[in-house]
């Protein structure tokens, strides 16, 4: 019993004293176990380097979708959209503060085929309230590919600013294997800080292609080159930090146009409807009878309508719903009295506008008049 206390006092002495050291295994054990707990704290925001004077200063204005997203898997197509934040974004291009003094702003964070007629809005006057400031060189917008090309000439028809305005998105998610994102936010700031870009109305950089906001559409699902000028191809590139322009809008934009939202809270409703063999045209009777105040047709061919359609879009046109004929085909222009007796019908023409720009643009005029006369000229003025 004796033994057995004095035994057990020792061991608390030695506990006590140090007299058991930590053994070499051990100590590794802790280390990595230390290690771990270090890495899974969450990590502090790098901090931004200060000013310089000689760079230019951007606002990248944040709107959510695919180069926002994070997914489960960094091999795996699936993610949600708008899931990180525009500090996210900027600390994973730092080589981005080097090119310009960056400010960021999260104006929405959604996937942009959830996209709507009040996040254009906000984002428009949003857009022209920080290109107003003396310190602010250029605009940078992050954006979701679904429905890019559309905000895209919402803003070359509403900013009233000749500073550069650049639209950015990505195809893969922040948290795929080989993200694009990174790499093209850079070269959207890069795009953005150069003065050449001045100018230029609205413009898209993707995949080192720079494109116009009027022209520039989505082609491929899943591509990283989905996005494309199919009437006139790109602008210019950007490469090594580098911006080289080949051509340059003819069309009116921004500072050209007579569109000003700054005190507008909602568009008028104009709804797609689209072509195809032997359609349903009791389809037309639907948007007539919802409060339409125009109609976009995605005609087949040169914007052609199937003949019971057509007697449909007489019915409309009389009631004074604008009707514009577009195509459903991928490129070329819709002829004003083609196939099509658009002077009969009361129709007007889409001009080169996909059905969806086109739609961007009747809803603008609509604020302006419900003349499809002068509403035609704008299509070919825009």
């Amino acid at each position: 019993m004796l033994r057995s206390s004095i035994f057990v006092y020792g061991l608390l002495l030695a506990c006590m004293t140090g007299v058991f050291q930590v053994t070499p295994m051990e100590a590794q054990a802790q280390k990595k176990k230390k290690k771990r707990a270090e890495t899974t704290q969450t990590p502090t925001t790098p901090s931004r380097p200060p000013k310089n004077k000689n760079l230019a200063n951007i606002v990248i204005l944040a709107t959510g979708g695919t180069i926002a997203g994070a997914g489960t898997s960094s091999v795996a197509a699936g993610y949600t959209a708008g899931k990180l934040p525009i500090e996210d974004l900027l600390n994973a291009v730092p080589e981005a503060y080097k090119v310009a003094n960056l400010e960021g702003e999260q104006v929405a964070s959604v996937g942009s085929q959830a996209m709507t007629d009040s996040v254009w809005l906000k984002l428009a006057k949003r857009v022209n309230q920080v290109l107003q400031r003396s310190d602010v060189d250029g605009v940078v917008i992050t954006h979701g590919t679904d429905t890019q090309g559309e905000t895209a000439f919402f803003l070359e028809l509403t900013v009233k600013s000749n500073k550069p305005v650049v639209m950015v998105g990505a195809m893969r998610s922040a948290t795929a294997i080989s993200a694009d994102g990174p790499k093209n936010l850079y070269d959207a700031i890069v795009v953005a800080s150069d003065k050449s870009s001045t100018g230029r109305g609205v413009l898209v950089s993707m995949n080192e292609e720079i494109f116009s906001g009027r022209e520039v559409n989505k082609t491929n699902t899943t591509s990283t080159a989905t996005f494309q000028a199919p009437n006139t191809g790109p602008l210019g590139y950007v490469f090594d930090g580098k911006v080289a322009w080949y051509h340059a809008s003819l069309r009116k934009h921004t500072t050209q146009t007579i569109f000003d939202v700054s005190n507008v809270n909602e568009l008028p409703k104009v709804d797609i409807l689209y072509g195809y063999s032997n359609p349903d045209p009791t389809l037309m009777d639907c948007l007539m009878n919802n409060g339409t105040k125009g109609i976009v047709i995605a005609g087949v061919g040169n914007g052609n309508l199937y003949p019971t359609v057509e007697t449909k879009v007489k019915q409309a046109t009389a009631k004074g719903i604008v009707v514009v004929r577009a195509a459903r085909v991928p490129s070329g222009r819709v002829t004003l009295d083609g196939e099509t007796d658009d002077k009969a019908l009361g129709t007007i023409v889409s001009d080169d506008l996909n059905p969806e720009k086109a739609r961007v643009l009747l809803q603008l005029s609509l604020l302006k008049t419900s003349s499809p006369s002068t509403i035609q000229g704008y299509f070919f003025e825009y």
